[in-house]
């Protein structure tokens, strides 16, 4: 079981203006800040939901080249709204929202590549 992961930016402002803008449509926000003060030189921020980060933004990348992550979206509305915050925060669309039913018949999911080029996904599992 994961407890959390963590990838790297090549432009740390420009991924978390991203993130913040599509994580936030799956009620996923920035719950900790580490400064380079703090750190000697990371810059870092914790996003998550019920007081527990579980996704870090980090500076000092790019490493996104076959990166592939997936947020749970409560429904298949999530994963529209987040589709749509992450384009209009500069994702590149990478799938557009919709049944996948290849992995199961009720796999609704959609796809975008952040400002690194990570495949990042939203998919809601529920039938409607």
């Amino acid at each position: 079981m994961l407890d959390h992961i963590g990838i790297a930016a090549a432009d740390f402002e420009k991924s978390r203006h991203f993130y913040d803008a599509a994580l936030a449509a799956l009620k996923i926000v920035p719950l900790m800040e580490l400064t380079p003060e703090q750190t000697g030189g990371y810059h870092g921020v914790g996003y998550g939901a019920a007081g527990k980060s579980f996704f870090w933004l980090g500076s000092g990348g790019p490493r996104g080249a076959g990166i592939h992550v997936a947020f749970t979206a409560a429904s298949r509305a999530e994963v529209d709204a987040f589709h749509n915050a992450a384009l209009a925060a500069g994702g590149k669309d990478n799938g557009a929202p919709g049944l996948r039913p290849h992995y199961h018949p009720h796999y609704y999911g959609a796809f975008v590549f952040d400002p690194d080029g990570i495949n990042v996904e939203a998919v809601c599992h529920s039938p409607s």
